[in-house]
């Protein structure tokens, strides 16, 4: 009986023993499926790294592969050189450091130095072409005293203009000129002649041949201004020796003392009003109606020369007269009083012009003022 119960407790107890390890080998799996996926995935990135080290000193050229083209091109360009030069034979065995082109420049930007030739095109003016090269309007008429006189109203379409690299006086050199007496007329140092690299002057001699052309950065002179006369109404002052001039008489419209803008644009499409431009070109299309821009009487009315074409003008009886130039159309007549806001023309390109556009001017006895210091 007693062997009978060992026997049942020692089956008992092995079946105990087959299920603790059961348990045991349940929980050593768990354990490895914890730690073995990061294992896995560790080693795939190492893999993964190796190959890529690999491929790149696969496809990474040596330095002797480098050096070899080099080495090649220097003896076969010293194979053309003279016979009284040292051969220079590289040492293949010197280590040396390879500099590659690179391709991202940048080009620094340097200012201009020569004098470029620039053809007017339609529309344009002395003013904006100064504004266009960064130099001022004074800068271009003296460099162009032969074909322009001073006056911006003689460009036309197909003109050459010579545009300075710097604002300044390009000056033709005349018989009898001398450093000293070029620089007290330009109202410069004689160093600012000098010194001008591009004017190639020796200055242990500084010969300069007569016709030639130098650079005079900051120099400055006088110019003519090309303007027609202001005409004043009644008897006196009235010159009827100028075509169109009107031979008026007392009284007629007075002006208000305010004025207003002469066309339906108030923008500026040509010459704005500079020392060398007494007056403001106005945007303006051919054909479009040029309102008095204050109440007087017609003073002028007619095609005049100096560049101004189809022109009026109107004396306001107080000081002031304005004055409208390249009219396409007149509808006024000499002699007429005309009121603040009434037609009097029309917009043209008349006389000396590139394009479209109202030429406007405010005298103030006889004076030349600002536009932009009346208007609205």
């Amino acid at each position: 009986m007693r062997r009978k119960l060992k026997v049942e407790r020692s089956k008992k107890s092995s079946v105990e023993m087959t299920d603790l390890e059961k348990k045991e080998k349940i929980i050593r799996q768990n354990s490895l499926n914890k730690w073995l996926p990061p294992f896995l995935w560790v080693f795939a990135a190492l893999m993964v790294g190796v190959l890529i080290f690999v491929i790149v000193q696969f496809f990474t050229p040596n330095q002797s592969d480098l050096i070899a083209p080099v080495e090649s091109a220097s003896i076969e360009a010293n194979t053309d050189l003279p016979a009284n030069l040292p051969v220079y034979e590289i040492d293949g065995s010197n280590d040396s450091l390879l500099r590659f082109a690179n391709p991202r420049t940048i080009i620094p930007t340097r200012a201009r130095k020569d004098v470029i030739i620039y053809t007017i095109q339609a529309g344009d003016s002395v003013f904006g072409i100064s504004q266009q090269f960064n130099v001022t309007p004074e800068t271009i008429l003296w460099a162009n005293k032969d074909t322009l006189n001073d006056d911006p109203h003689m460009i036309s379409v197909g003109l050459e203009l010579r545009i300075p690299p710097v604002n300044g006086v390009y000056y033709e050199w005349k018989e009898g000129d001398t450093i000293e007496s070029v620089a007290n007329y330009l109202k410069v140092e004689q160093d600012a002649i000098l010194d001008w690299t591009p004017n190639k002057i020796d200055r242990t001699n500084p010969v300069i041949e007569p016709d030639s052309f130098v650079m005079v950065p900051g120099g400055q002179r006088e110019f003519q201004q090309w303007v027609v006369p202001t005409f004043a109404r009644g008897p006196a002052g009235v010159n009827n020796s100028i075509p169109g001039a009107c031979s008026t008489g007392e009284g007629g419209a007075y002006g208000t003392g305010t004025f207003i803008w002469p066309t339906g644009n108030t923008f500026i499409s040509g010459n704005d009003f500079w020392s060398g431009h007494l007056a403001i070109d106005i945007g303006a299309v051919i054909g479009q109606t040029v309102y008095a821009s204050d109440s007087g009487v017609v003073v002028y009315a007619g095609g005049i020369s100096g560049g101004y074409g189809n022109m009026i003008m109107i004396d306001h009886g107080n000081g002031y007269a304005t004055l409208y130039a390249h009219l396409s159309g007149i509808s006024v007549a000499c002699g007429q009083s005309v009121y603040q806001g009434g037609a009097i023309g029309a917009a043209g390109n008349t006389g000396n012009s590139t394009g479209p556009h109202l030429h406007f001017e405010v005298r103030y006895f006889g004076g030349f003022i600002n536009p932009h210091f009346v208007l609205p």
